[in-house]
C-alpha cells in the first residue's frame, strides 16, 4: 500500500486556511492538473485524483476535524464492523 501524502501538502495550503482559500486553491490546482488539459499524462491524472480526494475531506468541516485529529485513519471510511474480532461485534 502506498503511503498517502498529507492533504494540506497535496493542496499547498496551511492547516489554518479558510474554506474560501481552500476552495480557490483546489480549483486552480484542478484546472492545472485536469486530465482533459493533460492528455496522456498519467502523473497529472494521479495528482488530480489525489487533490480531489484531499479537497473532498478538507472541505467538509467534520471530516477535516477528524483528519486534523487522527490523520488518514480518521477519514478512512471504516465501519464499526471491524471490531467484531475484539468482542465488540
Amino acid at each position: 500500500m502506498a503511503i498517502k501524502r498529507d492533504y494540506y501538502e497535496v493542496l499547498g495550503v496551511s492547516r489554518e486556511c479558510s474554506p474560501e482559500e481552500l476552495k480557490r486553491t483546489f480549483r486552480k490546482l484542478a484546472m492545472e492538473l485536469h486530465p482533459d488539459r493533460n492528455p496522456g499524462n498519467p502523473e497529472a491524472e494521479i495528482r488530480f485524483k489525489e487533490a480531489a480526494e484531499a479537497y473532498q475531506v478538507l472541505s467538509d468541516a467534520d471530516r477535516r476535524r477528524s483528519y486534523d485529529m487522527f490523520g488518514h485513519a480518521g477519514v478512512a471510511g471504516g465501519s464499526a464492523d471491524g471490531f467484531e474480532g475484539f468482542g465488540f461485534g
